[in-house]
């Protein structure tokens, strides 16, 4: 009899002590799905941030000209932002430091990033070497993203890109100068608009202009204002026409 009641002990303890361990287990399982429901991130690694945009800038320094200098530097995104030291109006010789953000149109963004690729994103020779050639002011072409940054300076240069890349961002300062100036005028010479104006239409019908949608503020504001003459209100309401009709300026 006793060596009986010893194994049934004995078999009654294993029963209690898998019951327990069972129990347990329940237990940490419950809780665990309760702390991943209700606290997620515990169990959530966060992706790893977006790669910021690339970017390419161009710039140009030309003394004694105007603007002297600007630079124009452009996101993948299409965001640009906009600077340059110039005289504050035609008949001044005082300069300013003005500033402006803007979006490029689609097309003319992609073309950039497509021309700084086909010029090897500026990392080899791009200056042509020829020191016969006029002077035209010292450019620079850069371009970085996460992974590289690279640059040209340049007074001309041989590569098909890289002239055409120059060509753009030279017409693009070219609109957003006149956007400057159409600025200074509106606030200070109201009368001065019209030949302003007559200049921007006759450019910007011979394509000679690119992304004016860049500077509908300002046109905008001078065809609102009452105290302008209708000629000029009329001139500038043309102008965003022919800029909503071909946003990218050709």
């Amino acid at each position: 009899m006793i060596p009986t009641r010893k194994i049934a002990t004995r078999e009654i303890g294993t029963g209690e002590s898998r019951s327990h361990r069972v129990g347990f287990r329940r237990r940490f399982l419950r809780a665990f799905l309760i702390a991943l429901i209700a606290c997620p991130a515990l169990f959530w690694t966060p992706p790893s941030r977006a790669a910021e945009p690339a970017t390419v800038t161009f710039s140009l320094d030309f003394p004694k000209s105007d603007p002297e200098h600007y630079s124009i530097a452009v996101q993948s995104d299409g965001r640009a932002h906009y600077e340059c030291s110039g005289r504050i109006s035609a008949d001044s010789d005082d300069r300013e430091t003005y500033q402006t953000e803007f979006t490029f149109s689609d097309a003319n963004r992609a073309r950039i990033f497509d021309l700084a690729a086909q010029a090897h994103y500026f990392s080899g020779k791009v200056d042509s070497g020829n020191r016969k050639l006029a002077f035209t002011g010292a450019k620079k072409l850069v371009y970085k993203d996460g992974q590289r940054e690279s640059a040209g300076a340049y007074n001309f240069s041989l590569q098909p890109a890289v002239q055409q890349l120059t060509a753009l961002f030279q017409s693009v300062s070219a609109t957003l100068e006149f956007g400057r100036r159409l600025a200074y005028y509106h606030r200070y010479q109201k009368l001065a608009l019209d030949d302003e104006l007559k200049r921007m239409e006759d450019q910007a019908r011979r394509a000679d202009l690119i992304e004016v949608q860049a500077i509908k503020p300002i046109l905008q504001e001078i065809y609102e204002d009452g105290s302008v003459m209708n000629v000029v209100r009329a001139r500038a309401q043309r102008i965003m026409e022919m800029s909503s009709l071909n946003p990218a300026g050709h």
